[in-house]
């Protein structure tokens, strides 16, 4: 037995003896009759009390501590059988000891002390003994303890350990705090009945290291099942984690063979870090092997500090399936051909914001192209075709207007399998410095004082295993070109090749603001002037070779600067016009906002400066052709005199074209509407605004120095949101420009044709989405975040790969429904005439409706869905249902996806608690076991 209990005895004996001695050497004074009407004091004791022992600077006896001991009825001394018994909501509280109990009675000729509960007048017992040591928790139905022979016995006793509670009929506790139990049962169910527990005929519990049984079987709803073993291991730390094995799950794939998922060892490193490292292998079938998974998963937390996460998972696998059904459709994986490695990697690192410091963060998601199509369920890695990755480090100054920032970017797309990879990105820049204050020059108001200027530099090298298709737009062949383009397999054999293949470019830019002016009273006018430097190490040299009649591409190693300057002036301004209804209206008024803006801008031409462009006649040394212009091109045409850049496809800013002296317009629209307010009370707010259109933008452009085509098409784009539920968005483009019958586009206006007409669509886009929230409160935004479930680990979040499910467990909403509506228009062409062998592409590319939600059904169940219809194509798109139960300490979740590539379905039941996840039921029919 503990010693807390034994101090306790010990204290309540010392109060004893000492009343007892005080009696036997003090005679007692003679009694005092009463005064008529006076009543008779109470001697039972009701009050807190306390009795301090050990005073001075040197123990003395086993008490430490001041002890303290109340009771709600009474407390009564019993000399000659030499007892106290604390009546009715006893306590006894010694240091970090409390003891509570409906009665406690101590006997000092036994030198026993036992605590049990209170019957009431029903019988049911009430106050059932509780002690608390520190931070452990015992209740049990009486607890009787020896101090003299330092041995006890609780019974009917409950405690926690860790996530686990354990109950026992008889619990016997040793000096040493440790717990041997009698007909025991082990669970996470915090209920007094238990919902299931694992049922042991002998227990030793180490509190805060372990619970070790004897045989066992698992008992679920008070139904043994022989799911049991020879004896029982169960850890429970005192600590939040701790390192501990992880059971794989058994199971069968048909094209793999039988295989154990999932198992291995998770290690606790720290506080702040914790490895997760887990592996499958499969029996495959015959001689050939099924192959292997291995799986380690980091995750750290600092407090205040940073937080991340990092997952390497590696696979091999035989490149087609081992075993062979008869079912040959095409969603199964008879017929289909694997990579046999692949691997994947994922990283995420947020730091905490620190004003002044600098900030490290990382997004890396890359790693084979077919990885998640091979090995993975997770529904948004599988359809996804392009991931991205960044690693960065950006930093402020301090007292400074400088900030940087060194990053690594990466590119891949599943589907080209091309991958491209910018290392380093390096930026620097200088914020927006007026020039008055640069120099310290004293201000007196005048014009030229708002001139100010910034400057940024940026520095890339990018490698790519990309070759892009090599061709002339002139027409004429190109030795070595291609009209396809091939991706290098990324293996150290072709790293020469991809390094040839890198680009390194270096940009300087320095933007030069003259002001911002008031012309007129109600125009803005804003010029500005832009520079910038583009700095590459190599530049194409082209030549024409007669005797292949096609071009040669020639790359030149060097240092070559490109320099492009522009200018230009914006004039913009605000227009308001306003129709009044009266104020004892619904409507009280209409608002449209206008605003125009006409901007003008300019640049040299570039194809005039040999360094930039090659031109095709002319000097034999700088030109491409030189003096010979019987060119044909592979139609036989004549070659039209384009001019050939030196930097074509180059990172970068690369040189500009012809001279641009353009005129540009835009015209932004909005529409407001003033409404009484009747939801307001206090008169403070009386009316509201209703945006009814929230942008109506138009643009367009004419280049006067434009060799042809001048007029720029027009944009035009539309947004609104109907009843705070229905967002609209429509885009637009408009042609102004003739075409012929091969639909290539002619200099001549469409007015000018016989049957005239301003401008003719070229494309559009419309986007309606509809969210609609039961809940929802007024005044309260129908876009919400969905809640994600809390991870089992407090400190470092759930080692686990992510729940799908998770984004369905808010059960504060009864259901939601989220609908979009997607269209794409393209304009087809001119139609073919008759007898043509031409077949017009779609108007309509896509057109395709997604709808999302979830459904409480009660309080502790839910269904979220997902699905789309394709109207082009005429069918389903991916459908995906997940639902899941709350069992209290037991949980059912699954999902199932009837269509498609990756239908399957995935159910499991299993209990809550991290300590027992392995205690669960799954079954799946997907794509990776079919």
């Amino acid at each position: 037995m503990p010693r807390y209990l034994r101090r306790v005895l010990l204290l309540v004996l010392c109060g004893l003896w000492a009343s007892l001695a005080s009696a036997q050497q003090r005679p007692a004074p003679p009694r005092q009759p009463l005064p008529p009407g006076a009543a008779r004091p109470d001697t039972a004791r009701t009050g807190a009390d306390s009795l301090r022992v050990g005073v001075g600077g040197r123990r003395k006896g086993d008490v430490e501590t001041t002890v303290k001991y109340q009771a709600k009825d009474s407390i009564r001394f019993n000399v000659q059988e030499k007892k106290a018994i604390l009546y009715n909501k006893a306590s006894v509280n010694y240091g970090e000891m409390d003891l509570k109990a409906g009665v406690i009675t101590v006997d000092y000729s036994q030198n026993v002390l036992t605590a049990e509960g209170l019957a009431d007048s029903t019988g049911k017992v009430r106050d059932k003994p509780v002690f608390k040591d520190a931070a452990e928790t015992y209740q049990a139905g009486r607890i009787a303890y020896n101090f003299k022979s330092k041995k006890g016995k609780i019974s009917e006793a409950i405690t926690q350990q860790g996530e686990g509670y354990i109950h026992a009929a008889v619990v016997k506790k040793n000096q040493y705090n440790e717990i041997y139990g009698q007909n025991g049962r082990y669970t996470t169910c915090n209920l007094e009945h238990p919902h299931f527990f694992i049922n042991a005929s002998k227990m030793k519990v180490v509190p805060r290291k372990n619970v070790v049984t004897g045989p066992f079987n698992l008992v679920i709803g008070d139904i043994p099942t022989p799911l049991g073993f020879l004896f029982g291991y169960f850890p429970t730390p005192g600590k939040s984690r701790a390192s501990g094995l992880i059971i794989p799950t058994f199971g069968q794939a048909i094209d793999r063979g039988f295989y154990l998922s999932n198992g291995g060892y998770y290690f606790a490193i720290n506080e702040y870090m914790g490895l997760r490292t887990t592996g499958s292998v499969y029996s495959g079938s015959g001689d050939a092997f099924g192959g292997w998974t291995a799986q380690a998963d980091l995750t750290y937390r600092k407090r205040y500090s940073y937080d991340g996460r990092l997952d390497f998972s590696y696979s091999r696998r035989p490149a087609t399936a081992l075993q062979r059904t008869g079912d040959l459709s095409a969603n199964n994986n008879n017929n289909r051909t694997f990579k046999p490695r692949t691997f994947w990697l994922s990283w995420s690192h947020t730091p905490t914001p620190r004003p002044g410091g600098g900030r490290f963060s990382a997004n890396v998601r890359t790693g084979s192209p077919e990885f998640n199509q091979q090995t993975t369920t997770d529904v948004r890695n599988y359809l996804t075709p392009a991931f991205s990755s960044s690693i960065s480090y950006q930093k402020q100054l301090r007292n400074l207007p400088i900030n940087y920032s060194v990053q690594m970017t990466q590119d891949i797309n599943t589907i080209t399998k091309a991958v491209n990879l910018t290392l380093p990105d390096v930026t620097v820049g200088v914020q927006r410095q007026n020039v008055n204050s640069l120099f310290g020059l004293p201000t007196r108001g005048l014009w030229y004082e708002q001139f100010a200027v910034d400057y940024t530099f940026t520095g890339q090298n990018r490698l790519s295993n990309l070759e892009p298709v090599r061709t002339l737009s002139t027409g004429i062949p190109l030795i070595g070109g291609s009209l396809t383009s091939r991706t290098v397999p990324i293996t150290t054999r072709n790293l020469g090749v991809l390094l040839r293949n890198a680009q390194t470019n270096l940009q300087h830019r320095f933007g030069i603001s003259l002001g911002n002016y008031t012309v007129l009273r109600h125009l803005s006018l804003a010029p500005s002037i832009s520079y910038g430097e583009s700095w590459f190490l190599k530049r194409l040299n082209y030549r024409y070779v007669p005797e292949a009649q096609a071009i040669r591409i020639d790359t030149v190693s060097g240092f070559y600067r490109v320099a492009n300057v522009s200018g230009g002036a914006s004039l913009s301004t605000n227009l308001y016009g306003t129709v009044n209804f009266g104020r004892d209206k619904k409507i009280q008024a209409i608002r449209h906002r206008a605003a125009p803006s006409l901007s003008v801008s300019a640049s040299p031409n570039n194809y005039s400066n040999p360094n930039f462009y090659q031109a095709p006649y002319g000097d034999p040394r700088n030109t491409v052709f030189g003096n010979n212009t019987s060119i044909l091109t592979t139609t036989g045409d004549p070659y039209e005199a384009l001019q050939f850049s030196r930097f074509q496809g180059f990172a970068g800013t690369g040189p500009g074209g012809g001279p641009v002296g353009q005129v540009s317009f835009s015209l932004q629209n909005q529409v407001e509407m003033k409404v009484r307010n009747n939801q307001d009370t206090t008169g403070n707010e009386p009316t509201k605004k209703v945006s009814l259109i929230d942008g109506l933008d138009l643009s367009t452009g004419y280049n006067f120095f434009a060799d042809g085509f001048n007029l720029a098409p027009l944009s035009t784009n539309f947004r609104t949101q109907v009843a705070k539920k229905l967002n609209i968005n429509v885009t637009a483009g408009f042609s102004f420009y003739q075409r012929d019958s091969s639909g290539t586009l002619i200099d001549q206006y469409l007015w000018e044709q016989s049957k005239p007409r301003l401008m003719r669509l070229d494309q559009a886009s419309a986007n309606l989405t509809y969210q609609f929230d039961s809940n929802q409160r007024p005044g309260q935004s129908a876009n919400r975040n969905q809640r994600v479930a809390l991870p089992n680990d407090p400190v470092l979040g759930n080692p686990n790969q992510p729940d799908s499910y998770a984004d369905y467990l808010d059960f504060s909403i009864p259901w939601t429904l989220s609908a979009t509506l997607g269209a794409l228009y393209q304009d087809p062409g001119p139609r073919p005439g008759r007898g043509t062998l031409y077949t017009r592409p779609r108007s309509w590319t896509t057109v395709a409706m997604n709808i999302s939600g979830e459904i409480k059904l009660t309080d502790k169940m839910r269904i979220g869905y997902s699905s789309g219809y394709d109207f082009v194509n005429q069918q389903i798109t991916l459908t995906q249902i997940n639902f899941y139960r709350d069992l209290h300490c037991w949980q059912i979740t699954g999902s199932w996806m009837p269509t498609g590539q990756i239908q399957g379905f995935n159910v499991t039941i299993g209990a809550k608690s991290a300590l027992l996840q392995d205690l669960k039921l799954n079954r799946n029919r997907t794509f990776l076991n079919r």
